[in-house]
């Protein structure tokens, strides 16, 4: 085997990927799936780590012949946006290799998302996706939803972006009207909207890795989040779930579940679920790996990642069907309460010296932040890890009161970052 691999729209961690081939020998080439770099990932798009990038204009045949170039041994995709994008170049390039052939959309878009999981049988939250309120309207009152509370929310974003929260007995409408058109962060326009029923419990993320068909769990985490508004799905921390707790099995047999509806058959899956009073609840699931800090996060708490199970996957023809938790682990997210520059990152630095503290990533000075509704507002992330869960928690614990200690500057009219 002497191509390189591809990976698509490789931003943030999924520049793990290069590295992880070029430590067994092996190169990676780059295509993104937007003529230039996406603005809102430009901070986290890191070219020199690849032997080549390619941009993709809409020119599918040309791209593909591009990359036949390069005998590529596999196609990643890097974040949710390069799910299609991939699903069509393994189509034409590695037929065989990917996922169920004409299924890409229910992997990414939650209201295909949606009817995949009704076809599969699988119990799931009452959703529609429309662009019409009307519609919306005559839905809420046939579902038995009249009053309740409901989730508005993008069909294609991604990080929690423009996720809201229409409380019980709330007009729903102007938050349906501020989601549809808007541009995202993917230089997408919300063409429809997401209504969902409110689902409460415990949300937890489930990461697998499968290789033809047979799913293999990578982690367990359960979330610890807050709410800003109506603004719902801000996280403060993933905690790293021991394999044999009693919630894993049923949240991973459910996960598959939902990853064979969706027709994912090889690679990473990301999924998002409820743990409700009546069972397991998708909030979504995508064919790509868990994003921010989690590929570092993952090794911290197992060794293992869902980068990792690739390479062995495409290079030694591996699976591996579970994963065993050796640190008690924790990714935390930080953020800031209002928009301005930030001043005073340095009232952090007594992270560096907590026990536990595995890695950070943080913000500098200067940098120009939005009030933190979302991943893509984030100040920064840390990761704890020790054998000692009660020393991360405590570690946990110091870290969010340290955050409160952050502050921001207003910015002067006219000024720039």
């Amino acid at each position: 085997m002497n191509g390189f691999a591809v990976v698509v729209d490789p931003y943030s961690d999924s520049r793990e990927f290069a590295r992880a081939f070029r430590a067994r020998g092996r190169e990676t080439v780059a295509v993104l799936s937007d003529p230039e770099p996406l603005a809102s990932y430009a901070s986290r798009w890191y070219p020199d780590d690849f032997a080549a990038t390619h941009f993709y204009d809409g020119r599918l045949a040309e791209l593909a012949e591009t990359l036949k170039g390069y005998d590529p041994f596999c196609i990643i995709a890097g974040n949710e946006h390069a799910v299609e994008l991939t699903a069509a170049l393994i189509d034409i390039l590695l037929p065989g290799t990917g996922n169920v052939p004409g299924m890409a959309a229910a992997q990414r878009d939650k209201g295909e998302m949606a009817k995949a999981m009704d076809k599969a049988g699988l119990p799931r939250l009452r959703t529609l996706c429309t662009d019409d309120p009307e519609e919306v309207a005559a839905w809420i009152e046939r579902s038995g939803l009249t009053g309740r509370a409901l989730v508005l929310k993008p069909p294609k974003s991604g990080g929690t972006e423009d996720v809201h929260l229409a409380k019980a007995g709330e007009d729903w409408r102007p938050l349906f009207h501020q989601v549809l058109g808007t541009v995202n962060r993917f230089d997408l326009r919300n063409d429809a909207v997401i209504v969902q029923e409110y689902a409460s419990g415990q949300e937890y993320l489930i990461d697998l890795y499968s290789v033809d068909g047979q799913h293999g769990v990578v982690n367990v985490c359960s979330y610890l989040r807050h709410s800003k508004d109506d603004r719902i799905g801000i996280y403060d921390a993933a905690v790293f779930v021991p394999e044999d707790d009693p919630h894993v099995a049923t949240l991973v047999e459910y996960a598959s579940a939902a990853a064979d509806a969706v027709g994912i058959r090889n690679g990473s899956t990301h999924a998002e679920v409820m743990l409700t009073d009546d069972g397991p609840r998708l909030i979504e699931i995508a064919s790509r790996l868990d994003g921010s800090c989690m590929m570092t996060a993952a090794r911290a708490a197992t060794g293992d990642c869902q980068v990792d199970r690739a390479v062995r996957h495409y290079l030694d023809g591996e699976f591996s069907p579970t994963y065993k938790l050796t640190n008690h682990a924790r990714a935390v997210w930080l953020g800031v309460q209002a928009d301005g520059l930030l001043a005073n990152v340095e009232v952090l630095d007594p992270i560096k010296e907590l026990r536990t503290v595995h890695a950070m990533g943080l913000a500098s000075n200067g940098k120009l932040m939005a009030s933190t509704v979302d991943a893509f507002t984030e100040l920064g992330w840390v990761i704890l890890a020790d054998p000692d869960e009660a020393a991360v928690i405590a570690d946990y614990e110091r870290v969010k009161e340290l955050e409160k200690l952050v502050t921001v500057e207003p910015v002067a009219a006219g000024a720039e970052e």
